[in-house]
C-alpha cells in the first residue's frame, strides 16, 4: 500500500452531520482541531499500514474457492477454484452470457463524499469532466490530471444531490487524496473531502441477467427500468440502509455497483449468490472483460506521462465548443488543448491491435509493416474468451493510428503481424432507458 495520505475528514469520528457542518471549512487547516488531530492519525496509519488489508468479504472468498493474491493493497481473489463455473475462462464468459450476471468484490476502490457550497467547482480544478452540469444523479466518468496534463487517475463521479460522490482506484487512492490535499489548500472556497476508508464496501454485479437480480433486493416501488447507465442513487439494498446503488461497471455489460456498509456486505453478498443466474468472479476475469470492452487499467494503458488525447479520451472533455474544452480550468489543461478548445497534436495515441497469433503481453514491442522501425508499445494483452483470438491495446506514433494499418509485433522475439482495430473488441450492452 501506498505511504501517503489517507483523508481530511472521517465520517466514523465526526459523524455525518459534523460533516456537514465542516463544509464551511476549507482542508485540514480550517476543519475543526479535533478533526485535524483525527486526520493527522489516520495519515500515520496510512504510512505504517504496509500489511495486505482483507475486504468484508474474505472469508467468504475462501469459503467459495477464492484463489486470494495480493492486488492494490489488498487481499482479493484472482478466481475461483473447484466450482462448476470457476476459473478466469469460465467466469469470462458467464458474464457475457445471456440472463447471467458476475459478482465481483470491488471494496478495495476509494469511495469519497465531496461537501461544500464549493465543490463542483474545487472538482473542475482537479478533473477534466463538467461535474458543474451533471444533474442530480447523474454521473460521468473523468480523469484526474497533473500539471502537464498527465492523468493521475481515472474516476467516476456522479452529482449524489447533497454531496458529489467519487470513485477512484484502489491502487491510486492514497496518492490521489495527497494530491487532493495540496489542492484544497490552493483552493479559495468551501469544499470538504470525506473518504468512506473501509466502513463501506463494494460489489459490482456485471451482465444482461444484473438488474433481474438487484431489483429483487430493492424497494419494490423503486423502477429499475427508469434507472439510465452512469445514474447512481441512495437506496436500502435488501432492507438495509445507507446502500447506494450506481448503474455502471468496467465490463462492457450493464451492471450495477452496489456500496454497503461493511458490517452487511456478507449477507448482501451472499443473498445475490443464493440466485442461480450470479457466478462469483476474480480479478483474472475482470482484466479480460474490461480489455474486450477497450477498456483502460490505470498504470497499464494509463499514466502520468500519458495524456488524455494520447489515451483517445478526449471525449470526457465533452465536445467540440463544450463549457470543458472551451475554457479549460483544470490542471494540465493549456497542454491538451489550444485556446480555442481544440485538441492539440501528441505524438502516440491509444489502439486496438489484433491479428497476432500468439497473445501479446504488455511491453511487447511494436513495429511498422516492415518490422524494421519500432513505433509503440502493447500495454495491456490477452487471449479473448468471446473472440476465441489474442487482441492487445497499446501506443503507437499517431501517423500509425488509423485503423486498418498493418503493424508487426515482436512475441517471443519473434515478428508477428497484425493490424490497429478499432475499439472496443466486443460490442458494448450498457443499457438505455426506454423510450
Amino acid at each position: 500500500m501506498s505511504s501517503a495520505a489517507a483523508t481530511l475528514l472521517l465520517r466514523r469520528a465526526t459523524g455525518t452531520a459534523a460533516t456537514a457542518a465542516a463544509t464551511t471549512t476549507l482542508g485540514l487547516k480550517t476543519t475543526s482541531a479535533a478533526c485535524a488531530a483525527v486526520a493527522k492519525r489516520t495519515l500515520a496509519a496510512a504510512a505504517a499500514d504496509e500489511s495486505l488489508r482483507k475486504t468484508a468479504l474474505n472469508d467468504l472468498h475462501k469459503e467459495l474457492g477464492g484463489d486470494m493474491v495480493p492486488f492494490a493493497g489488498y487481499e482479493l481473489p484472482v478466481l475461483y477454484k473447484g466450482g462448476e463455473n470457476g476459473g478466469v475462462m469460465k467466469e469470462h464468459l458467464w458474464c457475457r452470457a445471456d440472463g447471467k450476471a458476475s459478482l465481483f468484490d470491488v471494496s478495495h476502490m476509494g469511495q469519497i463524499r465531496w461537501h461544500g457550497k464549493d465543490r463542483a467547482a474545487f472538482l473542475e480544478k482537479i478533473v477534466v469532466g463538467d461535474i458543474a452540469g451533471l444533474a442530480p444523479g447523474s454521473g460521468c466518468l473523468s480523469l484526474i490530471t497533473n500539471e502537464k496534463g498527465g492523468i493521475i487517475d481515472d474516476t467516476v463521479i456522479t452529482n449524489a444531490g447533497d454531496y458529489i460522490y467519487m470513485v477512484v482506484n484502489g491502487a491510486c487512492k492514497f496518492g490521489d487524496m495527497e494530491h487532493f490535499e495540496e489542492q484544497m489548500k490552493a483552493f479559495d472556497g468551501e469544499v470538504c473531502m470525506e473518504y468512506l476508508e473501509d466502513d463501506m464496501q463494494v460489489l459490482a454485479l456485471q451482465g444482461t441477467g444484473a438488474a433481474e437480480v438487484v431489483k429483487k433486493l430493492l424497494p419494490s416501488d423503486f423502477d429499475l427500468t427508469k434507472m439510465a447507465f452512469m445514474t447512481g442513487v441512495d437506496i436500502a439494498v435488501d432492507g438495509i440502509q445507507g446502500c447506494r446503488l450506481t448503474r455502471c461497471g468496467y465490463t462492457g455489460e450493464d451492471g450495477f455497483e452496489i456500496a454497503m456498509p461493511a458490517e452487511h456486505a456478507v449477507s448482501i453478498a451472499s443473498k445475490l449468490l443464493e440466485d442461480p443466474a450470479v457466478n462469483p468472479t476474480g480479478l483474472g476475469a475482470r482484466d479480460s472483460l474490461r480489455l474486450e470492452a477497450g477498456l483502460c487499467l490505470y498504470g497499464n494503458d494509463l499514466d502520468q506521462e500519458t495524456t488524455p488525447t494520447m489515451g483517445t479520451l478526449g471525449w470526457t472533455m465533452g465536445g467540440p465548443g463544450s463549457r470543458r474544452r472551451v475554457e479549460g480550468g483544470f490542471l494540465g489543461a493549456e497542454h491538451i488543448l489550444t485556446p480555442e478548445g481544440k485538441f492539440k497534436k501528441v505524438p502516440k495515441k491509444r489502439v486496438g491491435i489484433k491479428g497476432m497469433k500468439a497473445p501479446a503481453r504488455d511491453h511487447t514491442e511494436i513495429f511498422d509493416a516492415t518490422g524494421e522501425t519500432k513505433i509503440g508499445e502493447v500495454t495491456s494483452g490477452t487471449y479473448s474468451p468471446c473472440l476465441k483470438v489474442p487482441i492487445a491495446m497499446g501506443y503507437v506514433e499517431t501517423k500509425n493510428a488509423k485503423v486498418g494499418t498493418e503493424v508487426m509485433l515482436k512475441i517471443r522475439n519473434k515478428m508477428q503481424a497484425a493490424e490497429v482495430v478499432k475499439m472496443p473488441f466486443v460490442e458494448s450492452r450498457y443499457y438505455r432507458v426506454p423510450e
